[in-house]
């Protein structure tokens, strides 16, 4: 029987993937600029010695044989890796070392680029990284038999199509606009937020975070919080790391980016430890997996229970007298804060569809070769005017502002925005599925939600689709009826 050997070679597929993932994380948040190059060709080393484990001739013949007998984990496992064998064998080992290098080169002259808002300098890294992209686009297209953006898409969120992407993103692009506009009238009837006075320094903010990361459940014996150009979480399940930014003038970005990692980190610890070194003991998808940020972050620790058990803890650590900008009421104002942004790290759960819906229709383009990288900063003003409603002034916090092209990953956008319509889906299930839900959470009690999450969708791993994880949790495959209706809620007094 054949199956054993494909679990075993996976195992070590899987324990180097791991290794490699925490070097990306050393390269990213620790290395010296002096030792970069040094990772980077370690990187390419691994990543070669990676593509030769994957496209091992072995595995079409483990494949073919006789696989009878096997249950549904097995069998699960062994279709996650029949897809990722086809991926493994569409590209050349030539390629796959190319993208590493070119990919690693162009995130190491971002980093100080971006600082100097020089696109002019960035450009040929990405114009090479975007032509390797192409490249990489096509060679699969031709071998799983579909269109070049397909082909990257399944990488990142297996049984998504692009077609049906389109047609949520259209829906939620037509509802946006007014639905913006509606909001920011309603919030202008409010009283004024309170801005509170910093600077606050990165030590307290550091407490803040790792205070309530904690309360939500993020385990400090495997994991651990760092500080890096872009927030993230990378590592192993049984290490994970995540990191995020701090700005001494305002404490809320790298709060709540802190909560959106720990989200991401609690998926990683709670995947099926049975499983740990095989495809189907991963995620889902990054739609599945940003779910499970976007649920903290947004859904949960926006409400006005979470503020409630928040505002001491951040009374105590910035503001020990307190005042009127500390109050629970004026600090739940202030998370729930809309506005026309141009940072989508930063934008607020009603606007962020928008610089995403943004980001996901130019990288089509890219990849179609119907967009050029030289064309690109005006093609993004031009939709941030569009869908977003502002312009801005410099590449900086325009098209320079992320780093997910510059590492290669195309295909991978639409999984926040399709994440935050899984998160809306999902929570609103444990609402109805767990007695006074916001009580816990005003007590800091993230127990019974943790608990949900766990047997919902951590334990299954990559056994289901996100959309089979979601008809198991909600009943319903996705769609944006629950994530409009918890913005109208939310932001409007609407009851749904």
């Amino acid at each position: 029987m054949s199956y054993p050997a494909l679990e075993a070679h996976f195992g070590r597929i899987q324990r180097l993937d791991d290794a490699m993932s925490m070097l990306h994380w050393d390269l990213a948040a620790m290395m010296p600029r002096g030792g970069a190059e040094a990772r980077t060709e370690q990187m390419a080393a691994l990543s070669l010695i990676r593509h030769e484990l994957a496209t091992d001739a072995r595995i079409g013949e483990w494949l073919a044989a006789e696989n009878g007998g096997l249950d549904d984990w097995q069998a699960a496992n062994r279709r996650t890796i029949e897809r990722r064998f086809a991926h493994a064998t569409a590209l050349p080992a030539t390629l796959v070392e190319a993208l590493t290098r070119a990919t690693a080169a162009c995130e190491q002259t971002w980093r100080e680029a971006r600082g100097d808002n020089d696109f002019a300098t960035l450009r040929p890294k990405l114009e090479a990284v975007v032509s390797l992209v192409r490249e990489a686009a096509a060679a699969k297209a031709d071998a799983l038999g579909v269109g070049r953006y397909q082909a990257l898409l399944d990488e990142y969120d297996p049984g998504t199509t692009v077609e049906r992407i389109d047609g949520l993103f259209a829906e939620l692009a037509d509802w946006l606009p007014e639905t913006i506009d509606r909001v920011l009238e309603a919030q202008a009837k409010k009283p004024a937020i309170i801005t509170p006075k910093g600077p606050f320094a990165t030590d307290a903010q550091k407490a803040v975070g790792k205070a309530l990361m904690a309360a939500i459940g993020f385990d400090f014996d495997n994991g651990r919080l760092d500080v890096s150009h872009h927030p993230f979480c990378g590592g192993t399940p049984d290490d994970v790391r995540i990191t995020t930014r701090y700005n001494e003038a305002d404490f809320t970005s790298a709060l709540m980016g802190v909560i959106h990692e720990t989200g991401h980190a609690l998926y990683e610890r709670g995947l099926p430890a049975d499983w740990r070194y095989q495809p189907v003991g991963r995620a889902a998808g990054m739609s599945a997996h940003e779910s499970q940020s976007l649920l903290m972050e947004m859904q949960a620790c926006r409400t006005r229970a979470f503020i409630e058990f928040a505002a001491p803890i951040l009374r105590q650590h910035f503001a020990p007298e307190g005042g009127p900008a500390w109050t629970v009421d004026n600090l739940h104002r202030l998370y729930t804060h809309v506005e026309r942004g141009l940072i989508r790290v930063d934008a607020d759960e009603v606007t962020y569809p928008a610089h995403v819906i943004l980001r996901y229709r130019l990288e089509k383009q890219l990849v179609a070769g119907t967009l050029e990288v030289a064309d690109l900063p005006e093609a993004w003003r031009a939709g941030m005017i569009e869908l977003v409603g502002i312009a801005p002034p410099d590449d900086k916090d325009g098209c320079m502002q992320d780093i997910h092209w510059v590492d290669g990953i195309f295909g991978y956008f639409p999984t926040y925005t399709l994440g935050a319509m899984t998160a809306a889906q999902l929570f609103a299930a444990a609402r109805q599925g767990i007695d006074d839900l916001e009580g816990h959470i005003a007590k800091g009690d993230f127990g019974p939600l943790v608990g949900w999450l766990r047997e919902n969708v951590h334990r299954w791993g990559a056994r289901y689709t996100t959309d089979e994880l979601l008809v198991k949790a909600t009943g319903a495959p996705l769609s944006v009826d629950a994530f409009k209706a918890h913005i109208g809620r939310r932001y409007l007094g609407e009851e749904v």
